[in-house]
């Protein structure tokens, strides 16, 4: 079953078209750093919200996600206050190999007890534009990733800090089983916020940075708890109460 998104191509000749992606597998990335110390930070960072990373699992750790977790919508639906976003590399291999960016939101309560199911609690966020890799390839280095919520910069960091797309592409393709030959989205993992602690709020920007060619691919989005539509004396637990 393949999961279908419009979203524009921009190829840097002009050729600009919107066009249905076409997705069979995704899969999140973590940890995708070129230097495994830079990713240390991010570790710590969530480890002050009582989430441990699998550390004895090989970086960069892979997260299969079911593609019911894409979207490109303006808003997000949540059943915590405690979630957040992470802006990442993505890339999407079809015909050739293209490259924008998202944000990989998750529940922050439930990530204390499951990573692998909190990235399945919410969704991975795509801004609906992508790059050739072909286009970008020689100055992709220069690009930068910011992310903002509620308006205050959250995350910003050159993507020289993680794998190369292709980089990537190889560990997957090392490390998973049934790698669609094409029609896939991997999320490139993500880095530690400018003050080292996990933001929280309604409002998330993010943006793909290319300075040196003037060029730039940004999304947002709106964050709605719906547990909160539900009455105090009526709403079930997020988590099961513990039996005395």
């Amino acid at each position: 079953m393949m999961q279908e998104l419009v979203v524009t191509l921009e190829h840097f000749d002009g050729n600009i078209r919107e066009q249905p992606l076409q997705i069979e597998r995704m899969y999140n990335f973590g940890s995708a750093t070129r230097d495994p110390q830079s990713a240390v930070a991010h570790q710590e960072e969530v480890a002050k919200s009582g989430i441990h990373i699998a550390v004895d699992v090989p970086a960069p750790r892979i997260y299969p996600i079911g593609l019911h977790s894409l979207d490109t919508s303006n808003s997000v639906f949540v059943q915590s206050t405690q979630t957040s976003g992470e802006v990442e590399i993505v890339i999407y291999v079809s015909d050739q190999i293209y490259v924008g960016v998202g944000s990989d939101h998750t529940d922050r309560a439930l990530e204390t007890v499951s990573i692998p199911g909190s990235k399945q609690a919410c969704v991975n966020h795509l801004a609906p534009k992508l790059w050739a890799w072909s286009d970008i390839a020689d100055s992709w280095d220069e690009c930068v990733l910011r992310s903002w919520v509620d308006g205050r910069l959250y995350q910003e960091v050159g993507v020289d800090k993680f794998l190369s797309p292709p980089d990537v592409l190889s560990v997957l393709k090392e490390r998973v089983n049934n790698v669609p030959t094409r029609d896939f989205l991997v999320y490139c993992g993500t880095y530690v916020s400018v003050d080292k602690a996990l933001g929280f709020g309604s409002n998330w920007r993010y943006q793909l940075d290319a300075p040196k060619l003037n060029r730039q691919i940004d999304a947002q989005y709106e964050v709605i708890d719906i547990l909160e539509e539900v009455k105090n004396d009526f709403r079930v637990p997020f988590f099961n109460p513990q039996k005395s």
